[in-house]
């Protein structure tokens, strides 16, 4: 009887064994940014373009492409919110900068397609943010004299809070 105890108990053992570890692969975590730190982003892009000279409208989105955060300075054009909200999204959703998406979709291209998503928007000033190697969000910025200006600011956003997010 003992072997057929023991039999017993491992089985069940086994069982319940499977029933956690289903219900630890049904769950995900994932590091996001706080909305304070994705201010801080904003502000800092914002704040970099303004010394360049720049009118921009700045968008931090969280790694699902969510708005977290939308600045607009006040002589941006009316379309740099949307243009800034795109890139960010973009960047999020593609998991890539604008820049390099531009680069691999010109037309007659195999990814040339995403041009033609909804809400996609393929031109420089989109950018990913990370933190230890996990994407954590997204920022686009819109409003220079050219994605390439855009980019510029958006990088500078990023070195600003990028101590925050390195731990």
């Amino acid at each position: 009887m003992g072997i057929r105890h023991l039999a017993g108990a491992l089985i069940i053992y086994a069982l319940v064994g499977t029933v956690r570890t289903g219900a630890q692969e049904s769950l995900v975590t994932h590091k996001s940014l706080v909305p304070g730190i994705a201010l801080d982003l904003a502000q800092a892009a914002l704040k970099d373009c303004q010394q360049r000279g720049y009118q921009v409208a700045v968008a931090v989105v969280d790694r699902f492409g969510v708005i977290q955060v939308m600045l607009r300075d006040r002589y941006a054009g009316p379309h740099t919110p949307a243009t800034a909200s795109g890139k960010a999204w973009t960047a999020a959703t593609f998991r890539n900068s604008t820049s390099s998406l531009f680069a691999i979709s010109q037309p007659g291209m195999m990814q040339a397609g995403i041009r033609n998503l909804p809400g996609a928007v393929i031109i420089g000033g989109g950018l990913i943010v990370e933190s230890g190697g996990s994407l954590v969000g997204a920022i686009g910025v819109s409003g220079a004299p050219g994605g390439d200006a855009d980019e510029v600011c958006a990088k500078a956003g990023i070195e600003a809070i990028q101590g925050k997010l390195d731990f």
